[in-house]
């Protein structure tokens, strides 16, 4: 069973920064996508970053220039940078990899951005 532990998360100020790391159970490499989604209260979860083999990186066009993914294969870990952090960043964020038909989550890790 794969799992995804994410870790990073907690309440910062804005324009702080904090990085997410996610580190799987195994090989990121044997994904076919692997990367970060989050959910807001009473909002859906949506894309925030993600590697997708053979194309390479996505991301929301409401994080580009201030949230970086990037992975450390060694450690089989992605991790999430984000920087210039605004109160509507603030949710649930949670590591997602793709396999197949399969989708597997981490148990999510709460970011907090508030004065």
């Amino acid at each position: 069973q794969v799992q995804l532990v994410e870790s990073g998360g907690g309440l910062v100020q804005p324009g702080g920064s904090l990085r997410l790391s996610c580190a799987a159970s195994e090989s990121i490499f044997n994904f076919y996508a692997v990367g970060w989604y989050r959910q807001a209260p009473e909002k859906q979860r949506e894309l925030v970053a993600v590697f997708i083999s053979n194309i390479g990186t996505n991301s929301a066009d409401s994080v580009k220039g201030r949230f970086t993914i990037s992975r450390d294969n060694a450690k089989n870990t992605v991790y999430l940078q984000m920087n210039s952090l605004k109160p509507e960043d603030t949710a649930v964020y949670y590591c997602h990899a793709k396999r197949g038909k399969y989708d597997y989550w981490g148990q999510g890790t709460q970011v907090t951005v508030s004065s």
